[in-house]
């Protein structure tokens, strides 16, 4: 008599069956989304000829509208971006405390800190932008307090995170020795996130940089403002101009805070 040899399988009959089940979930969302974006055929089909038209109409690039009309606009979107994210340190950082669990040990308050973040993070910056317009007007007020306020739940979350990584041992060693809880936090805590602050708000100016080109499209200030102007006015060659600009600003702001992360990290 033969003995029967076991044989070996990847997954187990229930790992294949939840395997099944994502990937039919998968399919099932792109069809369904598929069906209900209702993409026209004919608008696809033409699109490289509209593209085509699109670029001829940009070229020759009007550059002697960036100094009459670009520059000061784009001066101003990094204003904003560079003030919006201030405020959002000043307003992220004791909202980071409070939701770091390892300082603040009131759940109730841990909890509304993660609803503030939370809040923060689920509401676009173009939305921010209108509700600000709505209460301050159109201008860059709108544009700075939307930055502002789209960036708490970035930097106030990767701000708790690190409060929570720290160290005990040099915060204990503080608290035993009967110093008091601002030393404690700028002799036991800033030391050890001090690198990961810098390179969080480094991080976020940049961010704040490419949003705040676009929010003037709703009325909140910057080179957003120039860019819907010249396309309501159908000036392609002056729209080149206002692009190669803001992909320029873009990434000169890459290339900078890199190279200072660099130096901090």
């Amino acid at each position: 008599m033969i003995a029967s040899q076991e044989q070996w399988v990847r997954f187990t009959p229930r790992q294949r069956l939840v395997r099944f089940s994502w990937y039919f979930g998968i399919v099932a969302a792109l069809v369904f989304s598929a069906r209900n974006v209702e993409i026209i055929p004919e608008f696809l089909y033409d699109a490289p000829e509209q593209v085509a038209d699109l670029v001829s109409r940009m070229w020759p690039v009007a550059w002697d509208y960036y100094p009459t009309s670009v520059h000061a606009v784009m001066i101003e979107t990094l204003h904003i971006a560079t003030l919006g994210t201030i405020i959002t340190i000043l307003l992220a950082v004791p909202v980071g405390f409070l939701a770091a669990r390892n300082i603040t040990r009131s759940t109730t308050l841990n909890y509304l800190a993660k609803l503030i973040l939370v809040s923060s993070r689920s509401v676009n910056s173009m939305v921010w932008a209108l509700l600000f317009v709505a209460v301050f007007g159109p201008g860059a007020m709108a544009g700075t307090m939307a930055i502002a306020f789209r960036s708490i739940g970035f930097v106030g979350k990767l701000l708790a995170e690190a409060l929570e990584e720290a160290h005990p041992g040099p915060i204990e060693a503080l608290q035993a020795a009967g110093a008091p809880w601002i030393s404690t936090v700028t002799k036991g805590y800033w030391p050890q996130i001090q690198p990961a602050f810098w390179s969080i708000a480094l991080f976020r100016w940049d961010i704040n940089v490419r949003e705040s080109a676009v929010l003037g499209l709703v009325g909140a200030g910057g080179i957003g403002t120039a860019l819907d102007a010249s396309m309501s006015l159908f000036d392609w060659d002056r729209v080149a101009v206002i692009l190669i600009s803001i992909f320029t600003v873009v990434m000169l702001a890459e290339v900078v805070v890199t190279q200072l992360r660099k130096r901090i990290i």
